[in-house]
């Protein structure tokens, strides 16, 4: 029974998105140094003076392309997401899902073409990779070929490069944890085993309880700070502008509401309503109508700053006005269901 509260909430969550996790990985092209690769002595070198760490076995341009994908990628994810339960995975809402698997697609595709280039290119790149080393260790004196010897062997084998790059996307949901029932014995070690699963089920719920209204929280609160953060922002912008607002400022606004209705899973109604009635009464005019009225110039302006202060106000209710709300979803489904 103690298990129970916490599916209403767990069945919101799930019925409003799915869980997304990305991992890219390339080689990386880098080799940590130690005092023995140069030929020193650890003993008497001085931390405080010489610092060796990671340096670079080939050019930084090498991997540009793998480095500018990955970003993108988890830009893209973390636009239209949210971090859940201290960042095991990202929260999609299902509005967001369809543009994020194609964004996804597309840029799997750049890095299987990347990953074919470079590697097609490998040998040669490392060639001329050694050839720089060389060139720069005929600086170390007796300590070269020790520094040559290190660097040659940190390179792949060219029939393994290929092995150190993947571009993977999982999705899934997250699942309440189910005490494990064992078969009826007599057996009271049995007994004392279904017991302790049993409790330990029980706690994981709780703390999956815990976890959950703490995300929806934060998710919630993550939005009505970044309407306050831009509408500060505009404010700022028109503020420092001589000519007035401009059209792109208006654009931001009304791209700004439209994905924060694809963003706002957890229903903040009250949010919702305060950027449509700003759209509506603020956004049907142009910036060269603005620029032309200073009525409704000091409107907008007036509008800005009472969004701008409501968010903030919102922001102190740390969600839990639209928590209670949101774990009803899923009750109404379960109440039906039984």
């Amino acid at each position: 029974m103690s298990q129970q509260y916490n599916l209403p909430l767990l069945e919101a969550v799930c019925r409003r998105g799915v869980l997304c996790a990305t991992s890219i990985r390339f080689w990386r092209g880098c080799k940590r140094l130690n005092a023995e690769d140069l030929g020193l002595d650890p003993a008497h070198v001085s931390d405080r003076l010489i610092q060796l760490g990671h340096k670079r076995l080939i050019p930084r341009e090498a991997l540009s392309a793998f480095s500018l994908i990955e970003s993108r990628a988890h830009a893209l994810v973390e636009s239209g997401s949210f971090p859940f339960l201290g960042g095991i995975a990202r929260f999609v809402p299902n509005p967001r899902l369809a543009a994020l698997v194609d964004g996804l697609d597309k840029l799997r595709d750049e890095f299987r073409d990347a990953t074919l280039d470079f590697v097609a290119g490998y040998g040669p790149l490392r060639d001329r990779a050694m050839e720089e080393w060389r060139e720069a260790a005929r600086h170390l004196n007796g300590s070269a070929e020790a520094l040559l010897i290190t660097i040659e062997q940190s390179f792949p084998p060219a029939g393994d490069i290929a092995k150190r790059f993947g571009f993977d996307t999982r999705m899934f949901q997250v699942a309440a944890p189910e005490s494990l029932r064992l078969e009826v014995s007599e057996s009271i070690d049995q007994m004392e085993i279904a017991d302790q699963r049993r409790r330990v089920a029980e706690d994981a719920g709780r703390r999956l309880q815990a976890d959950l209204d703490g995300f929806i929280r934060e998710s919630v609160t993550t939005l009505r700070e970044e309407t306050a953060r831009l509408a500060s922002d505009v404010l700022a912008t028109i503020d420092g502008s001589e000519g007035g607002v401009h059209q792109r400022t208006l654009n931001r606004l009304t791209t700004f509401i439209d994905s924060f209705r694809t963003l706002n899973f957890a229903g903040d109604q009250q949010l919702e309503t305060t950027l449509e009635r700003f759209r509506e009464q603020l956004l049907t005019r142009s910036a060269e109508d603005y620029r032309n009225d200073s009525t409704a110039m000091q409107s907008l302006t007036e509008g800005l700053n009472r969004l701008r202060d409501n968010a903030v106000a919102m922001v102190r209710t740390e969600g839990r006005d639209v928590l209670t709300r949101f774990g009803q979803l899923g009750g109404r489904k379960l109440a039906v269901a039984s």
